[in-house]
């Protein structure tokens, strides 16, 4: 017997089929230098995609949960056959975390990231999108993801980082949510040694936008720790400098 919500998963697979293309799929090969399974749909084929699935030219999908929309991305994750399916799974939450699913769907997406992501472009949709979402609601979460540092799996490593990047400071319906400085500094002790290549660039990511905040205390967590960054990470953490800080930074290298 078909799982009830193939037919979904097959009509999103036809619609992505659809839109696909070997163009687009050479030009996506160009970010991944490693490789990657994708079929050739980009960011807008997958919007339009994800869009769709919501609207109401679907009533069918109207009448799901938000429960059923969740097994339906966690079905999907299961199966995946390409990178463009991870991303449309992620996606399918984007509209319904706010104000769907209790606290621990964070320790599903945990589980995504240990689990489905392959890739630096999937941890990045999943957290400043789907996770994203999810957090807006509930600040009191946001923390909770620093353990994340300390995982086996170098994409849920990077996510630690990239999960934080747009609460440094970020506005909350009427008041501000700032991320505490210190627990970012500490985020990036944990990892500054870390060998995966992401997981360094996550590091630069993560102390750039610490920086449009709290420049000084970036300028100085770089000064002191500028032996153990790798070059990429420096210059990720220094873009938004002025040229003669940029410049000093650098010749600490």
């Amino acid at each position: 017997m078909m799982n009830q919500y193939e037919r979904h998963i097959s009509r999103l697979r036809e619609e992505l089929r659809q839109r696909s293309s070997d163009e687009k799929a050479e030009s996506s090969r160009r970010y991944f230098p490693d490789g990657i399974n994708c079929i050739g749909a980009n960011a807008a084929d997958i919007k339009s995609i994800i869009s769709g699935f919501h609207s109401d030219s679907h009533s069918e999908n109207a009448e799901l949960t938000a429960v059923e929309v969740l097994a339906i991305a966690e079905h999907l994750l299961l199966t995946a056959q390409c990178h463009e399916e991870n991303l449309i799974a992620f996606g399918l939450l984007n509209k319904l975390v706010k104000k769907n699913y209790d606290d621990d769907l964070l320790l599903r997406f945990e589980y995504w990231l240990e689990h489905y992501a392959s890739n630096w472009a999937q941890v990045d949709d999943l957290c400043i999108k789907t996770i994203y979402q999810f957090l807006l609601s509930r600040p009191h979460l946001i923390v909770k993801t620093q353990h994340w540092a300390t995982s086996e799996v170098s994409w849920c490593r990077r996510a630690s980082n990239v999960v934080w990047v747009k609460f440094i400071k970020r506005g909350m319906g009427k008041s501000t949510y700032y991320l505490d400085k210190q627990l970012a500094f500490k985020n990036c002790d944990l990892l500054i040694d870390d060998k995966d290549e992401f997981v360094q660039k996550s590091i630069g990511w993560l102390l750039k936008v610490t920086s449009q905040h709290h420049e000084n205390d970036v300028i100085e967590y770089i000064e002191n720790n500028a032996t153990k960054m790798t070059r990429p990470t420096m210059r990720y953490a220094i873009e938004k400098m002025d040229a003669a800080t940029r410049q000093r930074l650098l010749s600490l290298k």
